[in-house]
């Protein structure tokens, strides 16, 4: 009986109880910033202005949000979780803080974001990338965001080209996005702990936006990253990569020809995204570069070509990439400019990605 006792409350340690009562769940993502210095310095960093409208993303019990509160005009605070938004509701209940908070329940990924200059948000570590890619999509751009990450994943974003954990994560967010590290933060800090440490990111929207079709350019990063560290030659000459081009090639060649339909009015369907769950726009899959190397069958491009047709598509491919000298090129140490310019190649040659 008395083993029997010991596995049961063992079994109850998968949550943390704070001191007004709740419950924290790890399996939800749920983890408090319990270090008050930690807070201070996060207000510090974020460079808070007293007029500045402040979208916090997981207040939790709000040890964050009062100190928002003293810094900015007004807290947005969303919270899934209705345990925590009775919380907030009480905590700042009848104080000066009450008229200046606004609490949105409900799944930030499904919430219509109101407008804000800021962000700070310390974040269920599972929706970093969705979360990520939303903020950077949201319209009017605010000024900067403040969050929270897991290490691995911050480290991601901000890597450069040449860096080990350069990826198809960091090469999209930097498009869109001036990204800096800012805090180291040991998993000590929290309440419960979690099983690794985090990092804070400073994220700020590049005004204007780069001038890119969306799709286009993720299909296009995907495919580059392919097999990040081969050559682009090796990878453009992949059966599989030069196939799926040639189908896309020919489709808008067709449309292009066809008087009844106009090109501005048409959302063409690409066979690009068997490399990938290609998706809306505003839903693109950055899924933190774990996945660089995609699925591609690795196979001999001078083999089967049917009648040379395959061929005569490769050598126009080949050519854009020797045009801009990136044969012998790897994506894993491009730069932003670089991506840019043989996007253009492409392009300009009647090859598109999306």
């Amino acid at each position: 009986m008395a083993g029997g006792k010991l596995k049961k409350e063992k079994a109850k340690h998968t949550s943390a109880p704070y001191q007004g009562g709740i419950t924290f769940h790890k399996s939800k993502g749920q983890h408090i910033l319990k270090n008050p210095l930690l807070v201070d310095s996060i207000v510090q960093k974020a460079g808070i202005k007293s007029t500045d409208v402040i979208l916090e993303i997981g207040p939790g019990t709000g040890n964050l949000t009062k100190k928002l509160l003293e810094a900015g005009k007004m807290v947005i605070a969303v919270e899934l979780d209705s345990r925590m938004v009775q919380e907030l509701g009480r905590r700042f209940q009848g104080t000066p803080f009450s008229t200046r908070l606004k609490i949105i329940q409900g799944d930030v990924l499904k919430t219509d974001l109101p407008y804000f200059d800021i962000c700070v948000a310390n974040i269920p570590y599972q929706i970093s990338s969705p979360l990520t890619f939303k903020l950077l999509f949201h319209q009017p751009a605010f000024r900067c965001a403040i969050i929270m990450f897991q290490k691995e994943f911050a480290m991601r974003l901000v890597a450069q080209p040449g860096d080990k954990l350069y990826c198809r994560l960091s090469v999209n967010t930097q498009l869109y996005a001036r990204v800096s590290h800012l805090l180291k933060v040991g998993k000590n800090n929290f309440r419960p702990p979690p099983k690794v440490d985090s990092s804070v990111v400073r994220i700020e929207p590049r005004k204007p936006r780069p001038q890119v079709n969306p799709k286009e350019w993720d299909g296009f990063i995907r495919m580059c990253f392919i097999r990040k560290n081969k050559t682009l030659s090796s990878i453009f000459r992949l059966k599989t990569v030069l196939s799926l081009l040639e189908k896309n090639y020919k489709t808008l060649q067709a449309l292009k020809s066809s008087q009844s339909s106009s090109m501005e009015n048409l959302d063409i369907e690409s066979d690009i995204s068997r490399l990938g769950d290609f998706k809306e726009d505003q839903k693109m899959d950055m899924d933190g570069g774990t996945d660089d190397e995609m699925e591609v069958e690795d196979d001999d491009d001078d083999e089967g070509d049917a009648e040379g047709e395959v061929s005569g598509f490769k050598d126009k491919v080949l050519a854009v990439l020797k045009e801009g000298q990136f044969e012998e090129k790897r994506a894993s140490k491009l730069t932003q400019q670089e991506f840019l310019y043989l996007l253009s190649l492409f392009n300009k040659a009647g090859i598109h990605f999306s």
